[in-house]
């Protein structure tokens, strides 16, 4: 998948197609704090997203990335926003979105994060089990297109299984963005 978007992006050899326009790209895992050392959270590296910001940077275009606890070489010719969270990123995303040509939300953002976060570290010998009660968040690239003037946008799909394409399409639609890439997870 990375090689074909990069292919994509990449153009004609050389071609400096985008300058002049602004890539916005959300990359990473966003990390849902359940107290002051544990996390609900996935196993996105980053790598996509960077992958997709040094192409577009090489095909001329002012990058800016918006990070969810990736740990992988920052280039210094791209701007680095970093958002932990998914509260963070959506901030981070809406302050981004209004100067951005073209958005690339390939971050693996959480659907859900716990309703309260501990203070501290919880004591595991004060209960055999522990019970966390969940809460959507927002659909960050929904509210984004929303919003959109005449950016391009474009979002991932980490499903699976023999609907998973058409669940990918489904997305594309009630997010109405203009392209979904399906990753077959």
């Amino acid at each position: 998948i990375v090689a074909r978007v990069e292919a994509v992006l990449a153009g004609a050899s050389g071609s400096r197609d985008l300058a002049g326009r602004t890539v916005l790209i959300s990359a990473g895992g966003t990390r849902e704090p359940i107290d002051a050392v544990r996390y609900v959270g996935n196993r996105s590296s980053g790598r996509m997203g960077w992958a997709l910001a040094d192409a577009a940077r090489a095909r001329g275009a002012e990058v800016v990335v918006v990070a969810a606890n990736v740990d992988l070489p920052r280039d210094p010719g791209i701007r680095y926003v970093d958002a932990p969270t998914a509260a963070t990123m959506r901030d981070a995303c809406r302050a981004e979105f209004p100067a951005c040509d073209m958005l690339v939300m390939c971050a693996a953002v959480a659907d859900y994060r716990p309703v309260t976060a501990t203070d501290g570290k919880l004591d595991k010998s004060r209960a055999d089990a522990l019970t966390v009660e969940m809460e959507r968040t927002t659909d960050i690239l929904a509210e984004l297109s929303a919003m959109r003037d005449d950016q391009v946008l474009v979002g991932f799909a980490a499903e699976h299984g023999p609907d998973g394409l058409e669940r990918a399409r489904g997305k594309r639609t009630r997010k109405a963005v203009d392209i979904v890439v399906h990753n077959d997870a």
